[in-house]
């Protein structure tokens, strides 16, 4: 029975997610390919890149959006931001966090430490970042084929970064009937669409819709340490990556190891082929 309930569970979500791929596939959005380096089996997060992006999340995205499932101590891990042990605890107690302990049981806040976590979303209706680029699908899926998924992902980074660029000024046929509220977004397929810009079968005539957040970057929002450019899409970029990180922040020990599996596994098949050989092809040819 209990094996029945897991399949019959699997069954629902994955025809929940095929309704909700349908659903977006009626309006075409464009999501910019970016070359990330920690794309393919053999590519690996830029260390000064996350660094950046950490430093636009806590200056721009932080005012809005949450990391729960981040704990500041991950900030100082080889393979991610890596920061310094002193800096990452001192980034730590820039933030302030709920203890239910103190004071008796009655909670207070206190400086954060590097065991705690990033706090939780602070605006209404803005998501936390924690998962966003493995919850959403970007250039390489959910439509792309399994080898292009297993070779470049699921294009969550394409996502955000596209995202984060595409605010545009209306279309002319927007202009035409209602005001929208919002922003015109070339990359986002979740929100409001006038009907002016719709066909007679109901179809889109332009990419995207009507997105409630209000542009986040404009370009030389932050100055980088390193001299780095801050362009729009270069600084989209880095945030991208960043928030990549946080989804995915063991992503390189798990393609190390999947690559020593890979090796092992041929090393392992040659020596099959070879005892095989060497001990079964004496006897092939022989006549009873």
């Amino acid at each position: 029975m209990k094996m029945f309930r897991k399949l019959t569970t699997s069954a629902a979500v994955a025809l929940a997610l095929t309704a909700g791929h349908v659903n977006a596939a009626e309006v075409e959005v464009e999501i910019e390919d970016y070359a990330f380096s920690f794309e393919g089996p053999f590519g690996s997060f830029d260390q000064m890149q996350l660094q950046r992006g950490l430093q636009v999340y806590t200056e721009i995205c932080s005012a809005c959006h949450g990391l729960e499932h981040v704990a500041f101590r991950n900030l100082h891990d080889e393979g991610g931001p890596a920061l310094p042990e002193d800096q990452m605890r001192a980034y730590a107690e820039f933030y302030e966090v709920f203890d239910p302990t103190l004071f008796d049981g009655e909670g207070d806040f206190r400086p954060a430490t590097p065991a705690d976590k990033f706090p939780a979303v602070t605006s209404a209706n803005a998501p936390d970042l924690s998962l966003m680029a493995k919850a959403r699908a970007g250039f390489h899926g959910p439509y792309g084929t399994g080898i292009s998924q297993f070779v470049n992902g699921m294009g969550g980074a394409e996502y955000i970064a596209s995202l984060l660029t595409g605010y545009h000024e209306e279309p002319e046929c927007a202009l035409e009937g209602e005001p929208m509220d919002g922003y015109y977004n070339v990359a986002f397929a979740n929100g409001g669409f006038p009907e002016s810009c719709k066909d007679d079968h109901g179809k889109h005539k332009v990419p995207g819709s009507w997105i409630g957040m209000a542009p986040p970057l404009y370009g030389d929002d932050v100055e980088f340490a390193d001299g780095h450019s801050t362009d729009l899409e270069d600084v989209a970029m880095d945030v991208s990556a960043f928030l990549m990180w946080t989804a995915e922040p063991k992503m390189m020990a798990r393609k190390q190891a999947g690559l020593t599996g890979v090796l092992f596994l041929t090393v392992l098949s040659v020596l099959l082929y070879l005892t095989n050989k060497r001990i079964w092809a004496p006897h092939k040819h022989k006549k009873d």
